[in-house]
Order: structure tokens, then sequence, then C-alpha cells
């Protein structure tokens, strides 16, 4: 008989694993109190980030924490109020993030980024969403000749260990790639790998068509009401009780809530960003997506507008907007870049789910049998969408994965 499951979460994740299930003969049901892609991953800055080898550390030196301390940053700003809850996470984030352990992390995590735009390659072609991308990198521009020269040395050993390519820019070049930019940087570094996605919310929508065409379905509903029914699982949505072999929890931030529920205790935290659409001023035109490396902000030339969108918040799910990072960014953005009026009624707020060593969940959840979990992609949700349901599907399915994925297993927390 045919397998059924349900996928928990609409997001990139969720959907790329209903793919590869479908794909895989199963019968797959996507649920969501939302549309397909209207959360998490509606915002980011559009790349698939095949250069992103290396997971974003805590901060080490002391120096760099006590400005951070100051909370006036464009690339991280800390709720005062919320930090007691948050204290534990940090903490081991920061343990993890040692040069030592964060270098073994990033060796296991590697291979995840290394087959991202083979994988979004696969469900772009079978959606029909070539319009929807660049595959023409992107640029982070610098303003210091320092930090201009630790970039490049770094490139060039990821270059040397991971295989990510890219190009020395000087700052003739950069005026030339972007005759726009209205302040002179002493340099830039092009990645050539990633690819760009000009309208992420519609790539997820056109990645869950395509789950459709090929027989899946997706249902609203609500993730609390999941429960075991016999030796399956059963949800309440819109179109009544829906039972399952087997449920996947690809739930974003929300993950902490729903494994809670089941008894799990993950120690996740969650790291929120914000973003804004914008018009060129004049015939100002922004030719690439475009990194202000030393102020923390991303300029990417949209479908939509020109997106500028922000670093970290450190607060609770449910804490208050604080849009003070897009604030601070649009006016150092402005001194650099033409930027005319906003073009969305509100900023967009976001939240990114976060493991404390910087990896995905990604596997079989230790005590229940038929749940799976892939939730914790941090910064990387919209990059690692297709390669996680891939080699989720595979697991579920008795498929040896294409790659090792034990480092993202859930019983490495003993939740």
């Amino acid at each position: 008989m045919t397998k059924t499951a349900i996928v928990l979460g609409a997001g990139i994740i969720g959907v790329s694993t209903a793919i590869h299930l479908q794909r895989r003969g199963w019968q797959a049901v996507l649920v969501d109190r939302k549309a397909p892609g209207n959360e998490t991953s509606f915002g980011n800055a559009g790349l698939i980030q095949r250069e992103g080898v290396v997971p974003y550390g805590f901060p080490q030196q002391v120096g760099l924490l006590l400005r951070y301390a100051l909370n006036n940053r464009i690339d991280a700003h800390y709720h005062l109020k919320t930090l007691p809850k948050q204290v534990a996470f940090l903490a081991r984030y920061w343990w993890n993030s040692n040069a030592r352990r964060h270098d073994a992390i990033t060796r296991a995590y590697a291979p995840l980024i290394e087959n991202s735009v083979l994988e979004h390659k696969d469900l772009i072609e079978a959606s029909h969403a070539e319009a929807l991308i660049r595959k023409d990198g992107w640029m982070r521009v610098f303003r210091t000749a320092e930090k201009y020269d630790q970039a490049i040395a770094e490139a060039a050993l990821w270059e040397r260990e991971f295989g990510v390519e890219y190009d020395k820019l000087s700052s003739a070049d950069v005026a030339r790639i972007e005759p726009g930019l209205i302040q002179n940087f002493t340099g830039g570094l092009r990645w050539r790998d990633p690819w760009s996605v000009l309208d992420p919310h519609a790539l997820t929508a056109a990645y869950c068509a395509y789950f459709e065409s090929i027989g899946g379905r997706f249902v609203s509903g609500d993730a609390n009401s999941l429960g075991q029914a016999g030796s399956g699982w059963r949800i309440s949505t819109a179109e009544g009780p829906l039972d399952a072999d087997d449920a996947v929890l690809a739930l974003g931030p929300w993950a902490e809530v729903a494994t809670k529920r089941l008894g799990y205790s993950f120690p996740l935290g969650v790291k929120r960003g914000y973003h804004m659409h914008y018009a060129a001023q004049g015939n100002a035109v922004l030719n690439n997506w475009t990194l202000d490396a030393e102020r923390g902000y991303f300029l990417a030339p949209m479908n939509k507008g020109i997106r500028l969108t922000t670093g970290a918040e450190f607060a609770t799910l449910d804490a208050p907007r604080t849009p003070v990072q897009l604030d601070r960014a649009e006016r150092v953005a402005r001194t650099i870049f033409p930027l005319g009026e906003r073009l969305d009624p509100e900023p967009w707020m976001g939240a990114r789910p976060c493991t404390p060593d910087m990896m995905p969940i990604i596997g079989k959840a230790p005590r229940h049998s038929g749940l799976w979990f892939a939730f914790g992609h941090a910064h990387h949700g919209l990059t690692l969408g297709p390669v996680t349901g891939r080699v989720l599907a595979e697991l579920m399915t008795g498929e040896t994965p294409f790659i090792d994925i034990s480092a993202y297993s859930p019983q490495r927390f003993n939740p």
C-alpha cells in the first residue's frame, strides 16, 4: 500500500520535503495555517548560498562583544528584557563558536551547502521557475583595506578547502560593475557560485505548484492539533481530520513549540530579521546583490523593488516588533545608493530558527515512530530547502542519504 505523510510547514523546507516524498511514491499532504511561503521563507536576501560553507558564529573577541553590547548596530540588536530567556542558548552558541569547535562544525555542515545549488536546479527546472533565478553570484563591498584584505584571504582559504570561487575586485571594478553607487569603496569580492532569487516567495509557491502537479495536496491546518492516532498521526484541517502513517515537522521557528508538546526539549533560539522594498531614484540601477560588509545590511534588486535586509535581532519569537535596525540600515544605505520611497506599507519581520551548534536538525524523532524533524536552518533556510528535502525523504523511504547526515541528527541534543 502507498505510504502517506503529513508535512507540517509550507516554507521552503517543508515544500521541498513533500516534493521528494511524492516523487518516491508516497502520498504527501502539506499542511500550514498560511499559504505556502508566507512565513520565514518570505523574507530573506534571496540567495542560494553555495559559498556559505562556514556557519555564522558568535563573536569571540572581547572588544567586538563590547561594541555589540552598546546595542546600536545594524548587523545585531537585542531585546534587554528577553535576554534572561536567551542566556542558555547564547552561551552554548558562543561556546560552539570557539575556533576549534567552529572548524569541526564547518566541515560537518559543508556537504549540505556544497549540494545546495544542484538540488535547487533540479526543482527550478521541474517547476519551470527559471525566470525567478539569476546565476551571476553576489558581491561584498568594503570600506577599509583591513577588512578587504581579511575577506580576500578568507575567500582564498575557502576556495582551497571547499571549492568555492570568487573574484577579487578593485575600487575601480566596483565602480564599473555598480555605477549607481554614490560612494567609493576600497574594493569588493564577488562570489561566483551562488544563485540569486528575484522573488523568494514566488519560488516557494512555484515549488508548491509543482508538488501539486505530481499529485500532492496542500491543505490549511494547525500544527498544534497534531497527535498520534493508532500507529500513525492525525491533524485537524479545514477539510476535516487528516490521518497519515508519518509526520514531518518542518515548522521553522515554531518547531520548538510543536516539539515541546510532544515531550522534546531542543535548545532552539531565533534570530529575527526585517526587510523593506524601495524604489530607486531617477534612472539609478542596482545591478547586483550587494552586501555593505562593514555595516551589515544587504541591498538586493528584486522584482518588487530593491530589498534592504537587516542583520540579526536577538529576541523571543513573540516579542514586539522593533525595526530599529532597518531604520539604521536605511540611513546608511541612502549614502551609498540613491534609494527612493519605501514600497511596503510596513517593514516585514520574520524569525530564523537556530541551534547553538549552527547546524540544522534533520532526522527521525528519538521517541516516536513515524515522526521526523527538519528545522533549525538559521540563515540558510532558502539555500538548504531542496537538499534537506532530498536527504530526509531518502531517510524516510529507507534509502541511504546521498550525503552523510549523521551530524544533523536530533539525538545529538538528547532531547
